[in-house]
């Protein structure tokens, strides 16, 4: 009786994370690196100088990416496989955009780019290189955004893995 309490307890447990796992839900996280092929754009993995900080209304100053520590001449690369929809200049800053079949478009600044528009590139294809003109930074530093539509997005959910935490069954 008691091993078919536990197996019972078992396959109710599997049943509940399979169903929990097939909700949709509302206002989902973009695609993420273990599900979609997403990589940080600096190797090694860069530390975050400066986190996301979307402004509460979209005329609002904020931070709207994130700010990885980098060196000067760099590789940057491609976070995930897309198509370079601008290669070039904003406001006197040189930028890569990339659009990606997911319906997101990630920007890339200061780079000097490798690449053009048009071009298809894969993740960690070299996009341009790490220039050290972005202000608030000391040295080098790539400022990283995301955007699906008009809406701007943390980075770094693209790439960081939530941890997983497995709680045992008690009788």
């Amino acid at each position: 009786m008691r091993n078919l309490v536990g197996r019972s307890a078992t396959a109710l447990l599997v049943t509940i994370v399979l169903v929990v796992a097939a909700l949709p839900t509302v206002g989902a996280a973009p695609p993420r690196a273990d599900g979609t092929g997403f990589t940080w754009p600096l190797a090694p993995r860069p530390h975050v100088l400066r986190a996301f900080d979307p402004p509460e209304h979209d005329w609002l100053p904020g931070h709207r990416g994130v700010d990885l520590a980098g060196a000067d001449g760099q590789y940057v690369l491609a976070a995930g496989e897309g198509i370079v929809v601008f290669a070039g200049t904003v406001a006197g800053k040189p930028v890569v955009s990339i659009d990606h079949p997911s319906g997101l478009r990630t920007t890339y600044e200061p780079v000097r780019a490798a690449t053009s528009a048009g071009t298809r590139v894969g993740r960690g294809d070299v996009i341009g290189f790490l220039e050290a003109e972005h202000p608030g930074c000391d040295g080098a530093c790539l400022h990283w955004g995301v955007r699906r539509g008009r809406e701007y997005l943390d980075p770094t959910v693209l790439v960081e893995r939530a941890p997983v935490r497995l709680k045992p069954l008690t009788s």
